[in-house]
């Protein structure tokens, strides 16, 4: 919540600090930093903390984003993930004290003391991806005064209302324009959506000091091939747009792996395997093959939204509950 959502959807001192020092007052302790890094030489090993404890709980979200090492130029400098991005710029914010010059004159005054920073004032961006945090940085590059703001997706243009493949209760397939879009087109392009829908990136091209000036795409026709979508390019659609800085944000595979192998945790796609909340009186919801670990949040389920973290964390507490109070109960 401090590093990963932009201030202008949480503020961090007024809301989530707040929280958090309600917390403190009500016992829990927070270590953060290089002092809590579970296996690192500064921090606790799993093993001393399943000494320690009678339970440890897993909820560090799905941090490792799918990324493009595939596409020619992914290397260059200028791409970057977006979590890299919005991580650096709520720092800069958070350590600058306000939006605005303030942040830049601090970081510029002493930038050894902090992350680098990725600057995209008056530069070109082209954002790869669709979703929240692809918006997010769309939203984060109005804000420090980009140039030109682009949005790619390679999925088509949904329909303005509900698509007749999904119908009620199913989630809605449809166009959706979220603050980002709507800001960028205002400030950015003239009123026009900065989307471009069924486009695919080729490559990213590069000057001659390895810095990325460009983003080669081709347009894509999506058409039903041995019973599924596939897209097909459309010959002579291919161009270049230009940027100087690109963001991937494609979505997120799971958390870090290091985790499961220290807790000794099985996975299950990327994911740490836990069940749902338990039913009928069994008692094992969230609890992952480790009997003392539970698992909850985008850790558990994969990517998905902060209320969804929010309410697997609850319905854990209460598991963990349950398995604490037997485990006493048993040493009676």
């Amino acid at each position: 919540m401090v590093y990963g959502v932009p201030n202008m959807k949480a503020d961090k001192e007024d809301v989530v600090l707040k929280r958090t020092r309600i917390m403190e007052r009500e016992g829990v302790i927070f270590i953060c930093g290089e002092a809590g890094e579970i296996g690192s030489p500064t921090g606790p090993s799993a093993k001393d903390l399943l000494r320690i404890n009678d339970a440890v709980v897993l909820a560090t979200g799905a941090t490792v984003g799918r990324d493009m090492n595939a596409v020619p130029g992914r290397d260059l400098k200028g791409v970057h993930l977006a979590m890299e991005f919005l991580h650096a710029n709520t720092k800069a914010i958070l350590d600058g004290g306000r939006v605005g010059k303030g942040w830049r004159d601090k970081l510029a005054a002493s930038p050894a003391s902090a992350k680098p920073f990725i600057d995209v004032m008056d530069k070109r961006v082209v954002i790869i991806g669709g979703g929240d945090t692809g918006n997010d940085c769309i939203g984060t590059s109005v804000r420090q005064g980009a140039r030109a703001v682009n949005n790619l997706e390679l999925l088509p243009k949904p329909p303005p209302q509900r698509a007749a493949s999904t119908p009620w209760p199913h989630w809605p397939t449809k166009l959706r324009t979220d603050y980002g879009h709507e800001e960028a087109a205002q400030v950015c392009n003239g009123g026009e959506d900065i989307r471009t829908f069924s486009v695919q990136t080729k490559q990213f091209l590069g000057d001659a000091n390895g810095h990325v000036t460009g983003v080669q795409v081709v347009d894509v026709e999506w058409k039903m091939k041995d019973s599924r979508m596939q897209m097909v390019e459309k010959p002579g659609s291919e161009r270049v747009i230009g940027a100087d800085n690109v963001f991937l944000a494609l979505g997120f595979l799971g958390p870090e792996a290091s985790l499961a192998q220290q807790f000794g945790v099985k996975v299950d796609q990327g994911k740490f395997q836990a069940p749902g909340p338990a039913v009928f009186g069994r008692r094992a919801g969230y609890r992952t093959s480790n009997p003392k670990v539970f698992a909850a949040g985008d850790c558990r389920r994969g990517q998905s939204l902060v209320v969804w973290g929010i309410a697997e964390g609850r319905q854990a507490a209460v598991e963990v509950h349950n398995h604490v109070m037997a485990s006493s109960h048993a040493h009676l």
